[in-house]
Formats: C-alpha cells, structure tokens, sequence
C-alpha cells in the first residue's frame, strides 16, 4: 500500500474533524520511510520533532495570509518542491485551508499537479472543496472526514477518568468534533464559554428585532466572530438534525444555516461590512 502513494490527497470535511492533525501525523510517517517503503523505528525522532515544529527542510506548511494563498506562496512552494528531499523519501506539503487560494494561485497549483516533480506527496485541507477549481478536484484522491460515533468519543473520555455527566456535555456541546472534545479537556473554560455563547444566541432568539440589531453591531465589532457564527452553525445543525428525525419542517432552519455558513465564508476571506452582514441574519433567525 505504501508503494502506491497518491502525489495528492484531498482532506475535505467540517472544521475540527482531525484534518491537520492527521496530516501533520501522515507526514511524520512518510518522514520514517525508509527507500524500500519499510517503516524505521521512531520514537519521536528529531526528523519527526521538527515536522512538528515546522522547521523540517522536506516538510512545507503553506496556511492564508491576509485571508487568502497568495500566488508568491504557491511560486515558493514550486520552488522548494522542485528540490531533491535531504533528510526523508518524500517532499511533503500541506495546504490549510486550501479553499483560500486565490484563482492565480489555484492556476499555478495546478501546473504542479498536472507535472509532479521527484517524490512529492501534497496534501490539501478543506471545509469548502467546491471553491477549489474542478481541475484540481479532478486530480486529487479525496478523503472525506465524518465527526466519529458517539460511542467512540464515550469511550475516549471515560479512559481519561472524566464522570459521565461531564462527557455527556462534552459531546452534546461539541457535536463529536474531536477538535473541541480536546479544547474541552485541555482548557474547561472552553466548554463554559460555548455553553454562554449558546445563551446569547437563546436571548437574541427570543428578542425583538431592535435588540437583534443592537446586538448585531456589538457583535461586529468583536475579533472571535469567526468563533461564535461557527458555534451558531454547529447549534443550528444540531437543531436540524433532529428535526430530520422527527420529520419537522426543516426549510427556515435550512436557510438559516446556509445564511450563518455564507456569511461566516465572506467574513473570513473578504472585507464584507459585518455589521450589515450580521443584521440580515438577524431578519432571517
């Protein structure tokens, strides 16, 4: 199997699923290939240490600047892919948040893709793999990644001593990301800050539509916005989910989460005048 190694790998799926964590750890095994593709002891080797770390010579971490993968970027990354590996089989690069390469950049990713040099293993990560170019989809092996069963996370948790009414808020409030179930554990103010930011959203539910707007510009103004609307979405998902079960109307909830989603995106890559922004969701909750 590991003789048959794509040159490019698609990571898609929702945002704290794993992604870059099992990127990083796939990189790290490349890393202790040996040329016959056997795997050499490594218990945290220095090789391995300074992947994770970012300062491996064959090991490339491309992530946004200024909201975007800018073209000089991707020219660097050609560049460095271009060199023989001096410490490991492969050239390894991850590009996080793939979907922010602007369309110059995207169109000289794509040469490389069409003409790999040398071994060279590229690996993409994404929440929005439909504002990647079809050209690159095409040539990209995709692996799609899924929140883990319930019971999984049950059993995680319960291994590292956690009581059980701890768990159950754990996974009610993190929805299965595993991303969250460890902010959970490494900071517990990170669960109470969501379990407030849920309230908010409660009160602003049942609020007149000027206090929906005073609350819009508070919340413009604020730098976690990205954070919040992503923890409305995954509420309103949640929400949607179980109206599916119960076979509930699921339109307007369908329209909010596509409204939350949209405007978070614009957010996150464009200047949009979030206030603004903020104010037609609030007409739509």
């Amino acid at each position: 199997m590991l003789r048959r190694i794509p040159h490019a790998l698609l990571f898609e799926g929702e945002e704290r699923l794993g992604k870059k964590t099992l990127a990083i750890e796939f990189a790290k095994l490349l890393n202790c290939l040996e040329k016959d593709f056997s795997l050499r002891p490594c218990q945290k080797c220095f090789s391995c240490q300074s992947i994770e770390k970012r300062t491996h010579p064959d090991f490339i971490l491309i992530e946004p600047v200024e909201k975007e993968i800018q073209v000089f970027q991707i020219r660097d990354l050609i560049l460095r892919l271009s060199e023989k590996p001096s410490l490991s089989p492969f050239k390894i690069a991850i590009l996080d948040q793939a979907h922010l390469m602007n369309q110059e950049a995207q169109s000289a990713f794509l040469k490389t893709l069409e003409e790999p040099k040398g071994k060279t293993v590229l690996i993409l990560i994404t929440e929005y793999p439909e504002r990647l170019f079809p050209t690159i989809l095409s040539r990209v092996q995709k692996i799609k990644f899924y929140p883990p069963k319930k019971e999984e996370i049950e059993k995680f948790l319960e291994e590292r001593k956690i009581p059980k009414e701890e768990i159950e808020e754990m996974i009610k409030f993190s929805l299965g990301k595993p991303g969250l179930i460890i902010d959970f554990l490494n900071n517990p103010e990170k669960l109470k800050e969501r379990k407030e930011k849920i309230k908010e959203l409660m009160k602003v539910l049942n609020s007149s539509l000027p206090f929906r707007f005073q609350y819009a510009g508070e919340l413009a103004s604020q730098n976690n916005l990205d954070e919040i609307l992503t923890i409305w979405l995954d509420y309103f998902r949640n929400i949607l989910i179980s109206k599916i079960k119960e076979k509930s109307s699921v339109s307007k909830l369908k329209n909010i989460l596509w409204q939350i989603q949209r405007i978070n995106f614009l957010i996150s890559t464009t200047n949009i005048n979030q206030r603004l922004a903020l104010e037609i969701l609030m007409l739509e909750l």
